[in-house]
């Protein structure tokens, strides 16, 4: 049976070597065998390790001629980051200096890997308070310092760095959640758990009173307004959040996606919840019919959600962004053709990108002049005025709300047809 330990090792060989996100079952293969609260501890391991990358990799330098075998650098990283977050010198660097022993390739390297981590265990503690955030690939970073200023991307990496709480939509009555659980509400209403620990243990998650769901993520749907007897479509439903939201107010909600891995969870989250939708797994931009309101969450580069999945800067290269891009456009104008007269459509990207938002809507705009945008619905609980953007859509960014947590980063865009 592999430990916490191992099992992180497994998943950032994954991330690092080959370009694996850790969402993938061939990264989640690596937890086979492991409890929940083992599982728990080593996704927390990995995340971390991948959050403080750059700080590993200083704090080893001094103690390295030349970087190792990528296996052996990855156990350094990780014994280094545990070792710098107040982990157990002993059990650290003799589990390291086992699991390293039992490698074919790499087992006489154990005495390098014993005598580095004792130097680190000494020293990383300390050394970690004054090394800065680490800053994003270049990739990333390059196209975000162009959107925003120098203090922006800043404020951002740092709220990378300090990663992300898990947030509750619940089905009713937040504040007495918000007790039963210890945690505390975010000013959009999302239940904040500062430190959930195994979440199927969580009360409530067994009966389906709630569901994981970052309080940016939870906000478009929010401000569609669903009501019930009402007809919505929700494009590229998964994992399901945003659908369970729609539901739970009556609505008649159908749900797209064409990935059939991915459209699995919407189907077992709706059970666990005890909540309806028309399920169709089905290409979005193929679908007919008509909707008093349709949510478009478009495939995107998922940069807002860095804080929650640190892998990604590391098991991406941004290759992807142009076709993205496209791809929103055509999802964009094709749910447009979905909307009743009068009715609503939502946009909204998890992006910190402005061509995957506030371009979008603004090129979307010029060419659909029976669509306005709605800026009257985001007079909302806890939306700071200043957040608003020229063309009428919403820019969150992870830095907000930085003193309960921070939020995903998020474009939404509410626009009414005539």
């Amino acid at each position: 049976m592999p430990t916490p330990r191992q099992a992180a090792l497994s998943m950032l060989n994954q991330v690092l070597n080959e370009g694996r996100l850790l969402s993938e079952s061939a990264a989640l293969r690596a937890l086979e065998g492991l409890d929940g609260a083992s599982k728990a501890r080593a996704m927390r391991l990995a995340n971390e390790t991948l959050r403080n990358l750059e700080r590993a990799d200083k704090i080893l330098k001094p103690h390295l001629r030349k970087a190792p075998a990528p296996y052996v650098m990855n156990l350094l990283r990780l014994s280094t980051i545990e070792l710098a977050h107040g982990g157990d010198a002993h059990g650290v660097v003799n589990e390291a200096v086992t699991l390293v022993s039992r490698h074919k390739k790499y087992g006489a390297m154990k005495g390098l890997v014993n005598a580095v981590l004792r130097k680190v265990a000494a020293e990383a503690p300390e050394k970690v308070k004054i090394l800065r955030a680490p800053r994003l690939p270049k990739w990333l970073r390059g196209p975000l310092a162009q959107a925003y200023s120098a203090e922006i991307v800043g404020a951002m990496e740092a709220a990378h760095l300090a990663g992300a709480p898990l947030d509750l939509s619940v089905k009713s009555d937040p504040e007495t959640w918000a007790q039963k659980l210890g945690g505390t509400l975010t000013p959009f209403g999302s239940v904040r758990l500062a430190d959930a620990g195994q979440v199927t243990a969580l009360e409530g998650f067994e009966a389906g009173d709630w569901w994981v769901q970052d309080t940016a993520a939870a906000l478009p749907a929010k401000l569609l307004n669903a009501r019930s007897g009402e007809t919505v479509l929700d494009m590229c439903c998964a994992p399901g959040g945003k659908t369970m939201q729609l539901a739970n107010t009556g609505a008649t909600v159908t749900a797209l996606d064409a990935s059939e891995a991915r459209f699995a969870r919407v189907t077992e989250n709706l059970a666990r919840t005890h909540l309806k939708a028309k399920v169709l797994c089905e290409d979005a931009l193929t679908h007919e019919g008509t909707y008093d309101a349709v949510l478009l969450d478009a495939p995107c580069s998922a940069t807002g959600t860095l804080r929650r999945h640190p892998d990604l800067p590391h098991a991406k290269t941004g290759d992807d962004f142009g076709a993205l891009i496209e791809l929103q456009a055509q999802m964009l104008a094709h749910a447009s053709t979905l909307v009743k007269s009068g009715g609503r459509l939502v946009f909204c990207t998890c992006s910190l990108l402005p061509d995957e938002g506030e371009v979008q809507i603004e090129d979307f705009l010029e060419t659909h002049p029976e669509f306005t945008a709605d800026t009257s619905v985001l007079a909302h609980d806890g939306i700071n005025p200043e957040w608003i953007t020229e063309e009428g859509g919403l820019r969150l960014r992870p830095d907000y709300f930085s003193e309960i947590g921070g939020m995903d980063g998020f474009y939404i865009a509410v626009l009414n047809r005539a």
